[in-house]
């Protein structure tokens, strides 16, 4: 199964879930994007090794970083390998000399270990396919002269299902550019649930 690279676009607050965060990782060189809602303590790990931040006693997953390193033991990439139940599922992909070994992981986990090992984030073609959103190029788009009648932040999952196809896209593309993931993948699975 052919990988795709993924690459780390945006870490937000979760405006309709009180202490969730969405982690969202863009195709390398493509439009789509994977919104994925992880903990706080998860995203709080994550944003300390993206900012370069040096805590004055090691994070779990600075710990976990320094006990590898003392092993010998590499991660060389990290792979979404599956998608169930809206949860995803990861592998670190690791060696050790000439080992290869393969360790199931949390995907919120195997984020914040990559960023500490720089190593590739990949997943596969049919995980894009079935939980991806795709950002049409020059998404900002010019506001139609007639508002929605119902603003994105009092659009709760039970009214998406009053809406038209229309009005999901519409609302999607709205709450894409308010960059809140969260509520981009209740919209998203409302369309696609539509579609079948």
């Amino acid at each position: 199964m052919k990988k795709i690279e993924l690459e780390i676009i945006a870490l937000t607050h979760s405006i309709t879930q009180t202490h969730s965060y969405a982690v969202v990782l863009g195709e390398v060189g493509g439009t789509r994007r994977l919104p994925i809602v992880i903990g706080g303590f998860e995203a709080q790990a994550i944003t300390v090794a993206l900012e370069n931040m040096r805590p004055s006693r090691p994070l779990t997953h600075d710990l976990m970083r320094n006990m590898m390193k003392s092993f010998g033991v590499e991660i060389q990439e990290i792979i979404i390998n599956d998608l169930s139940e809206g949860i995803f599922f990861s592998q670190l992909i690791c060696f050790n000399d000439n080992d290869v070994i393969e360790i199931d992981s949390r995907t919120s986990d195997a984020i914040a270990l990559a960023v500490r090992f720089n190593c590739p984030i990949y997943t596969y073609e049919n995980i894009m396919d079935s939980a991806s959103i795709t950002m049409e190029e020059g998404a900002a788009k010019e506001l139609t002269e007639e508002p929605p009648v119902e603003p994105v932040a009092n659009t709760s999952t039970n009214d998406l299902s009053k809406l038209s196809l229309i009005e999901l896209k519409t609302l999607l593309d709205e709450v894409l550019e308010n960059e809140d993931y969260v509520k981009a993948i209740e919209i998203r699975d409302e369309i696609k649930k539509r579609k079948k």
